[in-house]
């Protein structure tokens, strides 16, 4: 059975498992109707449209000067 030559020092076994947890960003495209940012191959959360067709509606969100107070 191998055994290692070498004992590893505490700070090099931990800066080895320092970075196993570390996320990365998703990759984003722009949209072509909207320009916002997305996932590829996704509808666009902006506008709703895929390759160039509408698929979701999405309705546009008030501003608070637009919401009326009675």
């Amino acid at each position: 059975m191998a055994n290692p030559k070498k004992h590893h020092t505490a700070a090099r076994r931990d800066k080895r498992r320092a970075n196993w947890k570390r996320l990365e960003l998703p990759g984003l495209s722009k949209c072509a109707q909207c320009g916002t940012l997305h996932i590829p191959h996704r509808v666009c959360p902006g506008c709703g449209f895929y390759n160039g067709q509408l698929i979701v509606a999405v309705e546009e969100k008030k501003g608070k000067s637009e919401e009326g107070h009675a």
